[in-house]
């Protein structure tokens, strides 16, 4: 990407004084506990005195750093409330005593965890940790339950008062705001999933699969010929998009059998890559059948590969060249502009470090990622074309991909002056990941779109997604020849360098705001091999995404 005004990226963001007690902590048997001394109940030290005026109440108000007594003290407060079950007077000492209400009764009541013991780490700045050691009793059955969580202490907005900054993943780390934890028979029976020679897939042997193995659990369980045991589980939130995870077995179901289309050699292959590559995601499918073959996060809590929402970048530039090539607006070979500016609906768009090529081809300014050659065809195109031509050819954003665990299908909505011209590049509105970006170029190389799929539609007889169109054999040859000379001379070669074969690839970055580096971007294919990856805050998609890429493709072809 280069060097324009940025096209923001969305995102959705979501101690009292215990009257006549004073909190320690004595160290003993190995970890800290607190013991309380004096008894009374909780006081509420919220209250300011009603007799000075608004001016004095408000010079009165703490403001600042917290001091590490302050975080000390509100933390002991609110662990010690805790740990004795007074709800009430945990929740007090939060900044959401509405939120910590009713995530903590729960935990008692709707969790059956007891007996809780927690202690404090060493504080760093704000932050305290902790570790929990407690019991999950259901019906005469019990096992021990021990994690680490941490805590945030902040100024109360009203009183600036010390008060832990209240989330649910204070109570466990694996909730997310809106989660709750249930103890009980779980409704969805435990599964084995196995790859496609038959191996056993496994969290333990494979890190990224954890949230695969959730989601097939909860699509499948039921079906699959397993009985359900006894679970403490997360249950995620309406607006969740993760699936509900088991964090503690007390009695063991017996386990239905899934079998996916991963190939074990690939998939620990993708594990290696995205080890070296933090915040990196890749896919890896075949483009004869849309089987996806690998799926790799090296962050493990969200599976970025399958259901980011980030704005692809000059990898879009795949779809956007169909386009013009469909409605003769660029050939291959043809001469065509690459100016170092181009001005649409007011704003002011260039290339990275303003380059320009003068009496190059569409092929030239492809290769070299040129925005300005595909921001100065926006005046010739209707607001939907893009969006019709990722639908229509590409099968994205329609929401109805069934790949066997969910999944984001991409997202081209219909934007109009700048934001338009943004969408041709790969900003703006569009959102992507790495499983639609690996779909493209899988598309290109075998011609028609193949909805990817993890699970064989034919386990639970469901309906796979289609394209209404396929590429002209004209499009189809060009939008080859250009992924292939990117490949071989453009951005991606250094990347694909002894990637041999019927090759082509393209690469992206994409900017977001509050973001010093872009979200470099990656995708590729190799015969009946297709991938793409993702590095967010990475930089240039070449440097980034592309060895991880071409490393898996350089496996098969």
């Amino acid at each position: 990407m280069g060097n324009r005004r940025r096209v923001a990226e969305r995102r959705k963001t979501k101690p009292a004084v215990i009257g006549g007690m004073i909190a320690v902590v004595v160290a003993g048997a190995g970890f800290g506990v607190y013991v309380l001394y004096g008894g009374g109940a909780a006081a509420d030290d919220r209250t300011q005195p009603t007799s000075a005026s608004a001016d004095d109440k408000a010079k009165d108000i703490p403001s600042g750093p917290l001091s590490a007594t302050e975080v000390t003290t509100a933390a002991q407060t609110f662990l010690t409330a805790w740990q004795q079950g007074k709800v009430a007077a945990a929740a007090a000492a939060t900044d959401d005593a509405k939120s910590a209400t009713a995530l903590l009764t729960g935990y008692t009541k709707d969790a059956h965890i007891k007996g809780v013991t927690l202690t404090p780490g060493t504080r760093t700045g704000d932050k305290v940790p902790f570790s929990v050691k407690a019991t999950v009793s259901y019906k005469g059955t019990e096992k021990p339950l021990a994690y680490d969580s941490a805590l945030t202490v902040v100024r109360d907005t009203g009183t600036g008062k010390p008060r832990v900054g209240w989330h649910s993943a204070v109570a466990h780390p694996d909730l997310q705001d809106g989660d709750t934890l249930v103890t009980g028979e779980s409704g969805t029976p435990p599964i084995k999933a196995f790859d496609r020679n038959g191996g056993e897939l496994t969290e333990a042997k494979y890190s990224s699969l954890g949230t695969v193995l959730d989601g097939l659990r909860e699509k499948y369980g039921k079906i699959a010929g397993g009985k359900a045991g006894i679970e403490l589980r997360v249950i995620r939130g309406k607006s969740s998009k993760s699936s509900d995870k088991t964090l503690l077995e007390l009695s063991k179901g017996t386990p239905g059998t899934v079998k996916t289309t991963l190939n074990p050699t690939l998939q620990a292959a993708a594990e290696q890559q995205v080890a070296k590559k933090a915040r990196s995601s890749v896919v890896v499918m075949r483009p004869s059948t849309g089987e996806i073959l690998a799926v790799a996060n090296a962050s493990h809590g969200f599976n970025t590969a399958f259901q980011g929402s980030l704005a692809p970048g000059s990898t879009m530039k795949v779809i956007t060249s169909s386009l013009l090539i469909d409605k003769g607006l660029a050939s291959a070979d043809k001469a065509h502009p690459c100016p170092k500016y181009f001005t649409y609906g007011g704003w002011k768009f260039q290339n990275d470090d303003k380059f320009e090529i003068k009496g190059g081809t569409f092929k030239a300014s492809f290769a070299r990622s040129c925005n300005t050659a595909f921001i100065s065809q926006a005046p010739d195109l209707e607001n939907d074309d893009l969006t019709k031509q990722a639908q229509q050819v590409f099968g994205l954003g329609l929401n109805n991909w069934a790949i066997g665990v969910p999944s984001f299908d991409g997202s081209v909505p219909v934007q109009s002056a700048a934001q338009m011209a943004a969408s041709l590049i790969g900003q703006g509105a569009v959102r992507m990941n790495p499983l639609n970006m690996a779909s493209v170029s899988a598309t290109v190389e075998s011609g028609t779109f193949k909805q990817p799929y993890l699970v064989s539609p034919t386990v639970d007889n469901r309906t796979l997604a289609t394209a209404s169109r396929s590429l002209s054999a004209n499009t189809l040859s060009q939008l080859r020849e250009l992924m292939a000379y990117t490949a071989a001379y453009g951005t991606a070669a250094e990347a694909m360098s002894g990637v041999t074969g019927n090759v082509g690839a393209k690469t992206g970055s994409a900017e977001v705001d509050g973001q010093k580096k872009p979200n470099g971007w990656f995708t590729a294919y190799r015969g009946d091999l297709a991938a793409a990856g993702v590095v967010q805050q990475g930089g240039h998609g070449g440097d980034t995404a592309g060895p991880i890429v071409a490393s898996l493709l350089k496996m098969g072809g």
